[in-house]
């Protein structure tokens, strides 16, 4: 079995309290096994890593069942889990200032009779802005930590924190709604922190806007035909029933208010673009904006926003509309803020390109309802373990060496890659033989594997 090297052992160690004895023990193999696997991983592939010193017969009745019912039958509670992960995360990495958490949606693609969950999503690989795309499989709502990384603050990294699982149906919580569950949960966590929670125009909801917590600050996505009315209330007829005006008069959607800015000449005034020096996306860039505040009853209720429409000078990219619910927030913070959306989306590929989320061919509730997060856990893991001992490894070292011009050192495949790299380097030093031409073989096997890494 491949052993657990110590700079690991120190991250994983905490996370003991969620499991028995027994248990932990089974959870370590297999996060090991799922880290070493090579090739598809589907949980036989992983199993048989686990136990590569042995040769397992698939025919014959196989020493796999423990490992089977650690996803789906173990009484582990994976938001245990996910509270120590991602308390480790914070601690480790983000101990002050704002926390910055993006909330998305994403499909792994499942076929089977008896899939749990399963259903038909919109996949956004496949869709194009013309052509929506469905395609069979189990949609995860994620949120996730989209921090600096300590050593290069201009890159920015998501860290995967919590997953629910999205059933189709009309009396089923929607992607907003489980996110506004998610977030009850992390706000409790941390009772002295203050939130930053970005999303893309599917968050845009009442479910998650109305009722969200003081302590977090939102930043989105705007529809362009968003229903907009002034801060001001309108004054009610004197002797007329009823309540009493809580908003102003009708003010100008984000694309009616574009068409206003266009047509002003001056560029002074209300509905005015004006210049904007953006740092987003590791370039700085000067934009165009155009913002007022408004209220959007519909999503956030009777609580003001500030809209800010960015265009970008160069024609390159589309108009963007935006909003936040803090009314004072600085132009160039929001349009960069927003702009660490994008690190979800690279999360969720390198989940699947390269911690192999979508190839376990399970279908049971425990299972389906387990695994996935359980995965997007390790990915937060194993960056957690790069970022703060993994980068300094000797290992390390000699992968950036070995860097071609394409490849970040920051990515998900280069930190499993030295933490592979590291592993080998335990193991085969423990079992290496005293005999020069053992060495020499050794040697040579250790290049081999690395360049299947």
């Amino acid at each position: 079995m491949w052993p657990i090297i110590p700079s690991l052992d120190g991250i994983v160690q905490p996370l003991a309290v969620v499991f028995t004895c027994p248990t932990y023990v089974t959870y370590v193999q297999v996060l090991i096994g799922w880290l070493m696997c090579s090739g598809r991983r589907t949980e036989y592939r992983v199993f048989e890593t686990i136990n590569a010193d042995q040769a397992v017969s698939a025919a014959e009745r196989h020493p796999f069942d423990r490992f089977y019912n650690f996803f789906s039958r173990s009484a582990w509670k994976l938001q245990d889990l996910t509270r120590e992960v991602a308390i480790a995360v914070v601690v480790g990495l983000n101990r002050t200032g704002l926390l910055y958490l993006v909330v998305d949606d994403t499909l792994l693609h499942k076929r089977g009779k008896h899939v749990y969950g399963l259903g038909w999503f919109r996949d956004a690989v496949a869709s194009t802005a013309k052509r929506v795309a469905t395609a069979s499989g189990n949609n995860w709502v994620v949120v996730g930590l989209a921090i600096g990384v300590p050593f290069c603050p201009i890159k920015i990294y998501c860290l995967p924190l919590m997953a629910k699982l999205h059933i189709a149906g009309e009396n089923t919580p929607g992607c907003a709604e489980l996110a506004a569950q998610m977030m009850r949960e992390i706000v409790g966590w941390f009772p002295d922190r203050q939130f930053v929670l970005i999303g893309d125009g599917a968050y845009a909801a009442g479910h998650l806007l109305k009722d969200l917590d003081e302590r977090i600050v939102y930043v989105g996505r705007m529809r362009a035909d968003a229903e907009l009315y002034g801060l001001t209330p309108l004054k009610g007829r004197q002797g007329k029933r009823g309540p009493k005006p809580q908003k102003g008069g009708r003010l100008a959607s984000p694309a009616e208010a574009v068409k206003k800015a266009d047509r002003k000449q001056s560029g002074k005034g209300a509905w005015a673009w004006q210049e904007l020096e953006v740092s987003a996306y590791g370039v700085t860039r000067t934009l165009k904006v155009l913002t007022y505040l408004a209220l959007w009853p519909r999503v956030t209720g009777l609580k003001p926003v500030r809209v800010i429409i960015v265009r970008d000078p160069d024609g390159q990219l589309e108009d963007t509309y935006l909003f936040t619910t803090d009314v004072t927030a600085e132009l160039a913070w929001v349009v960069a803020t927003y702009a660490r959306r994008w690190s979800i989306e690279v999360a969720f590929r390198s989940s699947k390109q390269v911690l192999g989320i979508q190839s376990p061919q399970h279908w049971c509730q425990g299972s389906i309802e387990k695994l996935a997060p359980w995965v997007w856990l390790t990915q937060s893991i194993v960056a957690l373990w790069y970022l703060t001992v993994g980068h300094a490894l000797p290992e390390a070292a000699t992968a950036r060496e070995q860097m071609s011009p394409w490849e970040d050192e920051y990515s998900l495949r280069h930190m499993v890659r030295v933490l592979r790299h590291a592993i080998l380097e335990a193991t085969i030093q423990r079992h290496s033989s005293s005999r020069n031409s053992m060495r020499e073989l050794i040697e040579l096997f250790k290049n081999c594997i690395r360049q299947a890494a």
